[in-house]
């Protein structure tokens, strides 16, 4: 049993007074670092007022350092190193926070997300991918990672696994996909026609339409398959889908579907459903193919004939440029002419290009999907000239 000794009672009131002493210590350091931060937040706030943002920076990183329960400055400044394109300073920001062994969960997936972002900003797609799979038990946090993913499987060109989470965002979250969902299977079809693999790419192209049975795609891809088969019937009959769905977009098909139907017997249905479209909805490309074919079928005159007409309908650089090169043909060795094709050709140049709708990108070739933003089915199947008068 204890036994309290005499020199017990001198022992207490000094272990009191050290203790005592011990917390104002604490206290009077913990007191003297908030002092030091504050002045760091308001000198980073002065130098961004001035326009130095690169010093505000360096304030805000030391008050950082001096007190690591600023989390909200961490994000704060991560986000700003990733707009600015210092991802390497932005992933510092947040694998430091992941490291805290005191984050709290809510905390900890934040900081993951955000790291998530730098890596899909810089093109580390492989790191980003893993980022986001660790949030997709998440739920704050399952949504957005799985749009990311479905990014990252587009621009990794991983179909099969953009499908997949296209699908679990239409089931879970009820977004609506399925016109990019046609799209990916429309890119697996393209790849396997390409390869010889004919089965699966119509085992594609069936699952396309399933998801968009009016994917304009899908359909010509569907007269590719056909034509390549040997099929010229069935792909005509894919083909001429396009003038009651989207009478545009048989400029697309135009020079493939006439061929198609004069190998079937069919050349004069081939011509007038070519001028009846070129009358319908004019456009270059579509000229360019009725004169072609009318060229090939019923001679120089005719050809030249229809484009002077087409032409004083619907005046443009690029059908004039045509009607130079006929002329050159015909009259050679003229300096004024060859002039005027070569200033022509400068114009018609920065004309004859496609142009997407959501982000004004330019393409020489026609794309399902913009190269510049990613939006599918944004390019309209005119040339800029053309959209520019109309507008």
């Amino acid at each position: 049993m204890f036994e309290l000794e005499p020199w017990h009672l001198l022992v207490l009131p000094i272990v009191f007074a050290a203790g005592w002493f011990a917390r104002g210590y604490e206290a009077r350091v913990r007191s003297a670092d908030q002092g030091v931060a504050p002045r760091s937040v308001f000198r980073g706030l002065n130098l961004l007022l001035n326009e130095q943002p690169d010093k505000a920076i360096d304030a805000f990183i030391e008050v950082v350092k001096l007190d690591p329960e600023t989390i909200e400055l961490h994000y704060a400044l991560g986000n700003l190193f990733r707009r600015r394109g210092e991802i390497d300073r932005a992933v510092r920001i947040h694998t430091h926070l992941l490291n805290r062994a005191d984050l709290p969960a809510k905390e900890r997936s934040n900081a993951l997300a955000e790291l998530g972002q730098d890596y899909l900003k810089g093109g580390l797609l492989d790191r980003a991918e893993e980022s986001f799979i660790r949030l997709l038990d998440d739920h704050p946090h399952r949504f957005a990672a799985l749009r990311a993913l479905l990014r990252i499987y587009q621009m990794e060109r991983e179909w099969l696994k953009a499908i997949d989470c296209a699908r679990r965002l239409e089931r879970e979250a009820g977004e609506a996909h399925h016109v990019a969902i046609a799209h990916f299977y429309c890119e697996l079809a393209d790849k396997s026609i390409a390869k010889g693999e004919l089965d699966d790419a119509q085992r594609y192209l069936d699952e396309a339409l399933v998801a968009d049975r009016r994917s304009l795609r899908a359909t010509v891809l569907a007269g590719d398959l056909a034509h390549k088969r040997g099929q010229h019937e069935e792909a005509v009959k894919h083909w001429l889908r396009l003038e009651s769905l989207a009478p545009d977009y048989l400029t697309l098909v135009a020079d493939r579907l006439s061929l198609a139907m004069d190998a079937t017997g069919r050349r004069d249905e081939a011509l007038n459903l070519l001028r009846r479209s070129l009358l319908d909805s004019p456009s270059v490309d579509m000229l360019e193919v009725v004169y072609k074919r009318v060229a090939d079928w019923e001679g120089a005159g005719p050809a030249e004939a229809l484009l002077r007409d087409e032409l004083k309908r619907h005046p443009s650089l690029l059908g004039f440029e045509k009607l130079l090169a006929l002329r050159s043909a015909a009259v050679k060795g003229d300096p004024e002419l060859d002039l005027l094709r070569t200033l022509i050709h400068a114009q018609t140049r920065k004309l004859a290009r496609y142009r997407c709708n959501k982000c004004g990108f330019r393409a020489r070739e026609f794309h399902w999907q913009c190269p510049g933003c990613t939006s599918w089915d944004s390019y309209p199947p005119r040339r800029v000239e053309e959209l520019d008068a109309a507008s």
